[in-house]
């Protein structure tokens, strides 16, 4: 499940049971509050959407005590997405992280490192290794690293996480993109880029899914377009361990209860006992 747009579950948990899911990695949570960009901040796209929200969200503190206890409420894996725009931040925040009933992290390095003059953390091996080092060091939990997929190498960031003892990847984060107005002659969003997630993404991802498969260790938690059984699977034989769904839960709440059942039918199909048979196979 993943970032955003699954929010903390609540409106989800209308239409299924979210023990149905393995596990629900939370919008991303920031040490503050955040009031996030203004508007507008989405828009649709051939096979996709853009988005630059800017990380609103009511603060970690504010998570703990309201969401949290809601989410306790299913049988599933709570992974909160831990967002900072400086490693001190990150630190901060992960050491309340530890402290809560929850069952991992996901470190979200595509924030802006205000620092470093806005520049994301997450595009150098070094800067990547620095805030996971830091951060392993406060945190007991399960630690995944969610990789921007706007850099040159993506295995050689994917080996930096490694390198620095994390438990796994979430790749890949959304892409870079722009929308323009031709009639009014202006990007349709007010902060001119956004990310780029949805269908229209899937190929890039499952080749970003492949190239770190075959350079690290640890398991890959793979998004990117996914919304059905079909599209799990692909990532899988990529060398996936693990799927989230995160555009697809705008476009049908039920894609996730879908997507389980068909990676059900493709088993049932290719005569698969363990799905593990089939992770990283091409």
């Amino acid at each position: 499940m993943h970032h955003g747009t699954f929010g903390y579950g609540r409106e989800y948990s209308d239409f299924f049971d979210l023990s149905r899911l393995g596990a629900i990695i939370t919008k991303g949570t920031s040490l503050k509050p955040k009031n996030g960009n203004k508007p507008s901040r989405v828009c649709e796209t051939p096979s996709g959407m853009l988005n630059s929200i800017g990380l609103q969200n009511p603060g970690v503190e504010y998570f703990a005590e309201n969401d949290l206890p809601f989410l306790r409420k299913y049988d599933t894996k709570v992974i909160v997405n831990a967002c900072g725009s400086s490693i001190e931040e990150y630190v901060e925040l992960c050491k309340i992280l530890n402290t809560l009933d929850i069952d991992g992290v996901e470190l979200n390095l595509s924030c802006p490192n205000v620092k470093e003059g806005c520049m994301a953390f997450g595009n150098t091996y070094e800067g990547v290794k620095k805030v996971t080092t830091e951060v392993r060091k406060v945190l007991d939990k399960p630690l995944i690293v969610k990789l921007t997929p706007n850099v040159t190498n993506i295995a050689e960031i994917a080996k930096a996480v490694e390198d620095a003892g994390a438990d796994g990847v979430s790749l890949i984060n959304t892409l870079l993109g722009m929308k323009i107005d031709i009639y009014k002659k202006a990007p349709v969003l007010a902060n001119i880029t956004g990310g780029l997630s949805g269908p229209a993404i899937r190929p890039v991802a499952v080749r970003m899914v492949y190239q770190v498969a075959k350079v690290v260790k640890i398991p890959i938690l793979g998004m990117g377009g996914i919304i059905s059984g079909e599209d799990a699977i692909e990532f899988m034989l990529a060398g996936a361990t693990a799927i989230s769904i995160g555009a697809g839960n705008f476009i049908d709440p039920y894609t996730s209860i879908k997507t389980i059942d068909g990676i059900e039918d493709y088993m049932r199909k290719e005569n698969i006992d363990d799905i593990n048979e089939i992770i990283g196979i091409v």
